[in-house]
């Protein structure tokens, strides 16, 4: 049997981080086992439900290195692959349902539903629908249908049961019917629920595995109720932790970015955002955590995803993201700097390097770049005046550093060097200043880029360029002559 998975997002905001590790693993998972993989579109949420949320989905998975075989914009053998272009298939099996007894006409209002779910809760009982419409007879059915009364649709769900999900991730979990109550599988505006929608799309689309998120475990007792009423074989369920903060709560807003396209706008690289998702709850079998979409799937397994929720760890991504940066080549992160540079403005100062020193910027910058969108910092490092910090003050008020100042301006090169040259120059200057390499490096570096630590000081002043270089530092000693 070929494995065939699928994701199903509704397209009611961006796709956020929980959603893209559930789309990777069951990427991953068909990509391991040489199946196929689906993308389809629940929109039945009509309020909230937008095409533009569905296609910044689209872009995001594509953007991430995601693709499919079948599904939504690829098409397929099993379209229409959105909800609401299937209501009347749907239809065809809610008849069924109802016409071999498994469901029925519910007639009650929102305030008798209510009125029922705060009695139960007074009685310390969980809510729950209590059948008030489960026996009507056809007369008085057709009755409240004379009067316009809108019908949802229920499912009858069987008493005294238990029904058992053999979870590929969690074990064994079993689940009672009795405090389950008749659930809607059929809204009154006639679309139909997730729970129902959803057994019907997996079965239609000959799905084997339904890998998703842990809080869709609860759903699944309601999907075999719907599975054993309609005789057809459900397919094979796997539940995946979620994912918490640092703080061990569910993701939020309040832990910062939380989608996909966030993460991008930030200058995180989509292969360094896939290592990180797929490293989250899940675990290779050996030490190596830098890893390409191609070796995570030849190695994924649902054996080795944990039952433990995962904690999102900003800086382990960080860490994951500046080792990918560094593995660019120079070409590629050039291209991918440029438009982190026109929206910080830079542009034109960038242009005006010319190819040669912008080559160099980027081999300046390439190692303290932890995002892309750092590179606005490194831009005011180079292109703005100087202004030092706390730290760097300090250096710079110390004995004897002005005199470094001068000799530096005095000595510099006269023509274009080197980051090689400007090196030999700055050994040499430590020689003739008669002190330490700190003496001399510390009060340069303050001078020239009002900090104490940052990228190499002679591939900073190769890329300034002597007359920048000799500039900053005279500027630099009638600011420390004054102050002192």
């Amino acid at each position: 049997m070929k494995v065939r998975v699928r994701f199903a997002p509704s397209p009611t905001g961006p796709l956020h981080i929980g959603g893209a590790r559930s789309a990777l693993f069951n990427f991953l998972f068909a990509k391991r086992y040489g199946g196929e993989f689906i993308v389809r579109i629940e929109d039945t949420d009509l309020e909230r439900s937008s095409r533009d949320y569905e296609a910044e989905i689209i872009e995001s998975l594509e953007w991430l290195g995601i693709t499919w075989d079948e599904g939504i914009k690829v098409g397929g053998p099993n379209g229409p692959y959105r909800q609401t272009e299937r209501l009347d298939i749907y239809q065809r099996w809610v008849d069924i349902l109802v016409s071999t007894g498994w469901a029925y006409p519910c007639f009650c209002t929102e305030e008798e539903l209510e009125e029922e779910r705060e009695q139960l809760m007074k009685q310390g009982e969980t809510p729950r629908y209590l059948g008030r419409c489960r026996n009507l007879d056809e007369a008085e059915r057709q009755a409240k249908l004379a009067q316009g009364l809108r019908p949802t649709i229920r499912f009858r769900v069987p008493e005294h049961r238990v029904f058992v999900v053999e979870d590929l991730v969690r074990g064994r979990v079993a689940f009672e019917s009795e405090n389950m109550g008749d659930f809607i599988i059929v809204k009154s505006d006639g679309l139909p629920t997730y729970n129902f929608a959803v057994v019907i799309d997996d079965h239609l689309m000959g799905i084997t595995h339904v890998i998703r998120a842990e809080e869709h475990l609860s759903n699944t007792p309601r999907q075999l109720m719907i599975y054993e009423a309609l005789g057809l074989e459900p397919p094979k369920f796997a539940h995946i932790s979620l994912i918490l903060g640092d703080d061990r709560q569910k993701m939020s807003k309040r832990h910062g970015a939380t989608s996909v396209i966030q993460y991008r706008q930030q200058g995180y690289l989509p292969e360094a955002l896939v290592n990180f998702l797929a490293l989250l709850g899940w675990a290779p079998e050996g030490e190596e955590e830098i890893m390409s979409l191609a070796d995570i799937a030849n190695s994924f397994s649902l054996e080795r995803v944990a039952k433990n929720p995962a904690v999102f760890d900003v800086d382990k991504l960080n860490w994951i993201n500046q080792q990918y940066i560094k593995r660019k080549s120079t070409e590629e992160l050039k291209e991918l700097l440029w438009p982190f540079i026109e929206r910080a403005g830079y542009r034109d100062e960038v242009k005006s390097l010319g190819d040669e020193k912008y080559t160099l910027l980027v081999e300046t910058m390439r190692d303290y770049l932890v995002c892309l969108s750092d590179i606005t910092d490194k831009l005011d490092l180079v292109f703005k005046d100087a202004e030092p910090d706390h730290e760097a003050e300090k250096v710079l008020l110390q004995e004897g550093v002005v005199q470094v100042l001068r000799l530096c301006s005095e000595r510099i090169l006269d023509q274009e060097a080197s980051p090689q040259e400007m090196d030999k120059f700055l050994k040499s200057l430590v020689k003739d200043a008669g002190v330490s390499a700190k003496k001399v490096y510390m009060p340069l570096r303050a001078a020239l880029t009002g900090k104490v630590k940052g990228p190499e000081l002679p591939y900073l002043m190769a890329l300034w360029g002597t007359n920048e270089v000799r500039r900053r530092l005279e500027r630099a000693v009638k600011r420390t002559e004054t102050e002192s």
